[in-house]
Order: structure tokens, then C-alpha cells, then sequence
């Protein structure tokens, strides 16, 4: 995975600094796996703005991710490494044996024309899903359910991964991309292997306008307003605005906001680091 720099040629381009793209094969997306993707624009199903700064953007569609890989003992061809719009990853299509198509979050490493499989009894290759009961100690995986059945929820977006650590009980303990290590029951599945686009966090899009053909409008600053519009607004001159805090008050930088009876806090064995 590389990153193309571009000479200062514009102010733009000064510092952009994207993706090559050089492991995508394929600028066509399979139509059959294609559907309708709406803007929100920021706004819920009554037209009320929950979301601020969002808008505009280039149109995209929707590519059908199949995150439970329920298709088990079927073997599969990787028939292309394609672009996402709608993801930081890459996504890989799949060809299995019975004629199927489906599109899955790319490890990375895959390679066209290799063969994944997922099920019971696999072996722990780059691309195949297992069940955590199966999972070798120390393992890189991504794409991990969260309950049995429900399709990976976890260590989905680029370059993120999370590692095996051991056994106990029904549940499998795993140390989570936040630092967090967790049990998650050994009925559940994940995919070996780091996901794709590991430099996507090096990018720099260089100018505002990248920004717009993402849907992301200017935004900003609490400091610029008002009192009436921020708890950091106001003051004389340029003033800091105090204690970082969201515009409904709750504090910023190392606040938390999880609750102290939520159900799953059993699970956590030790939380993320700061």
C-alpha cells in the first residue's frame, strides 16, 4: 500500500498526500452486489438537523458487504480488490464455487486469484473466517461478531486488527485496536489477517475541496461563537474558551461518558488507554 506526494505546483498540492491506489484491479463494481445509497444530509427521518456539518458530496452507491461469511466449507476466488466510497478499507469480490458473488472487507495481503474459506475446521490463512474457538494463540484477526451470528461489528476500518490472546471458559480474550481487552464468546467469528489500506491514516487531503466530495462542510469553531451558541464562545479579544467541552456542555479530552451499569461491562477486562 502506497502513498503518492504530489510537487507544490498549487497551494493544494503542496501537502496533499493520498492514496496510489496501486492494489485496486478494478475501477467497475460488481452491479449485481450495487444498491441506492441517499444523503442525510445530516438530518433525521423528521427533518430535524442531529448532525452538523454534513452536505453536499459526489453520489455514490452502496456495496452489499458481507460481514456474516455464512458460507461455510464453500470455497471461495478472489476476483477482484475493488474501492470503497463508503469505507476506509478496501473491499476484495469473491467468486465461490457455486456460483455466487459476494463482496467482503479486504485483509491485507490478499491477493486476486487466492482461495478463502470460512467455516469450522479452516486453516488460520489470510482472508478465511474461523470461529474464535479455533483461533491459534496470538493471531491477528478483524471483522470479529459480537454475538453469534450477528456478523463482525469489530476491527473494520483500515489497518485496524485485533490480537488472540488466550482462553477461558466459553470466551475467548482479545486485545481490541483501543487497547482494550475484552471476552467475546468462542461461538463467534472473525477473519484472519490486518485490514487493507494500512496508510489510509498518513493521507492529507491538501484543500478543502477533497473535504466537500466527502460530504463534509466547514466547520466551526466553538471559540468563534457566541455565548448563546457555545459553551466556549464569547469573551474579549481572542479568548481561549475555558474547559474543552461539546456544545451540550459534556466536558472534552479524557471525560468519560460511558455508563457505570452498562450490561457489558462484565466483559471488559481492562479498558482502553487514554
Amino acid at each position: 500500500m502506497a502513498l503518492k506526494k504530489y510537487k507544490p505546483t498549487t497551494p493544494s498540492q503542496r501537502f496533499k498526500i493520498i492514496s496510489a491506489f496501486d492494489d485496486i484491479t478494478t475501477n467497475t463494481p460488481e452491479k449485481s452486489l450495487l444498491g441506492p445509497q441517499k444523503s442525510s444530509g445530516g438530518r433525521n427521518r423528521e427533518g430535524k438537523m442531529t448532525v452538523r456539518y454534513r452536505g453536499g458530496g459526489h453520489k455514490q452507491r452502496y456495496r452489499i458487504i458481507d460481514f456474516k461469511r455464512d458460507k461455510e466449507g464453500i470455497p471461495a476466488v478472489v476476483k477482484s480488490i475493488e474501492y470503497d466510497p463508503n469505507r476506509t478499507s478496501r473491499i476484495a469480490l469473491l467468486n465461490y464455487v457455486d456460483g455466487e458473488k459476494r463482496y467482503i472487507i479486504a485483509p491485507h495481503g490478499l491477493k486476486v486469484g487466492q482461495k478463502v474459506v470460512s467455516g469450522k475446521g479452516v486453516t488460520p490463512d489470510v482472508g478465511n473466517t474461523m470461529y474464535l474457538s479455533e483461533v491459534p494463540f496470538g493471531t491477528i484477526i478483524h471483522n470479529i461478531e459480537l454475538r453469534p451470528g450477528q456478523g463482525g461489528k469489530m476491527a473494520r476500518s483500515a489497518g485496524s486488527y485485533a490480537q488472540f490472546l488466550s482462553r477461558e471458559g466459553k470466551f475467548a480474550i482479545l486485545k481490541l485496536p483501543s487497547g482494550e481487552t475484552r471476552m467475546i464468546l468462542q461461538t463467534c467469528k472473525a477473519t484472519v489477517g490486518m485490514v487493507s489500506n494500512t496508510d489510509h491514516s498518513l493521507e492529507q487531503s491538501g484543500k478543502a475541496g477533497r473535504k466537500r466530495w466527502l460530504g463534509r462542510r466547514p466547520r466551526t469553531r466553538g471559540v468563534a461563537m457566541n455565548p448563546v451558541d457555545h459553551p466556549m464562545g464569547g469573551g474579549e479579544g481572542r479568548a481561549s474558551g475555558g474547559h474543552p467541552r461539546s456544545r451540550k456542555g459534556l466536558p472534552a479530552k479524557g471525560y468519560k461518558t460511558r455508563t457505570k451499569y452498562k450490561d457489558s461491562n462484565k466483559y471488559i477486562i481492562e479498558r482502553r488507554k487514554k
